[in-house]
Parts: structure tokens; C-alpha cells; sequence
């Protein structure tokens, strides 16, 4: 089989991960959560004591991080400084703070440079802001997923409170709003559909619909998967 790209962009809580997890154990191919990155990288900075804002600081503290991505039959674990931080990066506060890092230029450089020297070596499937108009524009399938605020939110506290975490729904939806408009706005790779992207909206779709969708449109441009 040859190799190939899927690529798979939209907001927080649009169900990319979840998504794109059951697409890459159905094809056997290699899941990259490209936004567990910027979470590690923000987790790394807390860990350092560096501010967020501080975009001089969080650049130059890529240079001690030791990052490491390795598939898993869950998806994939993200390593740093060897520590397994799979967990640890899922929480709110680590989110908003990949939203900070992730605004910055040079970070996004050298993850979007670690996530092109994956697809060149394996067949893979992606989803972050930035994968099909950034990181790889010559993507086979380029996949927008969407959803409603309302339902984003009620799909974030739900994964909250299964790992035992209080989570306010009306907060939860304030954090969306605002991630989406740092995501949108952003100076550099902001998030935006890709002209040759299809969009999905997952607002009333199961899980199910929406991988079975995916492999609709990957078995018609891609041959012989």
C-alpha cells in the first residue's frame, strides 16, 4: 500500500481526536494528535516556571525539550523528558496554554517540522488547526470537522468529569469561544478550512457516522486502501 495523508483540522471539541483514532485502527495507519504537542510544550514551560507570555522564553526553552511521540493501540503516547505525560497534558489549564504556545511562530516551526518528517516516512492521520492548509497542504484527504459551541462544551465536560474532574458547563463553553478565537485569529497558521477540505459537521453525527464518513472519502481519493 502506498503511503498517504490524512489530514483533519477544526475547533476544540470538534471530536478530531476521538475520530481520527478510530479512522487510524481501521486502516492501520499512524494517529498524530499534533495538539498534544503544543500541550507538552506548554506543560514543559509550567514545569520550568516560564511564562506563557513570555514568547522569548517559551522559544527558548524548545531547546531543552525532549519530546517523543509512540503509537499506541489507544493512539498514541506523548513522552517528555521521557516522562509519559499521555494524562497529564488533558487538563484545561494545559489546553489554554497550548493555545498561547502554539500563537508563537517559532514553536509552531519546529512542531510542524517534527509532524512533516513523520508523513514523509509513514502513512498517516493528523488533526490539529493547521494540518491541511500548513503542515501538509499535499494532504490525499483533507477533512474539516465542525460542531456546534453548545455541543463542543458538553462533549469537553463529559470527558472531564469521566476522569473524575469537577467541570462548569457554562465555563467549559467560555473557554471554547475563546480558544476558537485565539485558533482563528492568530498571526501565523491560524485555523481555517483548506480550500480542497470537506467539511463535516459532527453537531448530530455519532462517532460512527463520522469515521464511516472519513473512510467514505478516503477509499474514493485514495486507491487501493
Amino acid at each position: 500500500m502506498k503511503r498517504f495523508a490524512i489530514a483533519v483540522d477544526g475547533p476544540a471539541g470538534s471530536g478530531k481526536s476521538t475520530v481520527a483514532k478510530a479512522v487510524a485502527r481501521k486502516l492501520g495507519i499512524v494517529y498524530v494528535d499534533t495538539g498534544a504537542m503544543y500541550r507538552t510544550v506548554a506543560l514543559h514551560c509550567i514545569q520550568e516556571g516560564i511564562s506563557l507570555a513570555d514568547e522569548a522564553a517559551v522559544v527558548a526553552s524548545l531547546d531543552g525539550l525532549n519530546m517523543r511521540i509512540q503509537p499506541d493501540t489507544d493512539g498514541q503516547k506523548i513522552f517528555l523528558n521521557e516522562e509519559d505525560v499521555t494524562a497529564k497534558i488533558r487538563t484545561a489549564e494545559i489546553g489554554r496554554g497550548a493555545s498561547d504556545v502554539g500563537a508563537y511562530q517559532k514553536v509552531r516551526e519546529r512542531m510542524v517540522e517534527i509532524q512533516q518528517k513523520m508523513a514523509k516516512e509513514l502513512s498517516v492521520i493528523m488533526d490539529g488547526r493547521d494540518i491541511g492548509t500548513v503542515v501538509l497542504p499535499e494532504a490525499e484527504v483533507k477533512i474539516y470537522l465542525d460542531a456546534g459551541v453548545e455541543e463542543r462544551a458538553r462533549r469537553r465536560v463529559g470527558e472531564l468529569e469521566a476522569k473524575g474532574e469537577t467541570a462548569d458547563f457554562e465555563e467549559i463553553k467560555k473557554l471554547i469561544i475563546q480558544r476558537d478565537y485565539n485558533d482563528m485569529n492568530r498571526e501565523h497558521s491560524p485555523l481555517k478550512k483548506a480550500d480542497d477540505a470537506v467539511v463535516l459537521d459532527s453537531t448530530s453525527m455519532t462517532v460512527e457516522e463520522v469515521q464511516q464518513a472519513i473512510l467514505d472519502i478516503v477509499q474514493e481519493r485514495v486507491k487501493n486502501v
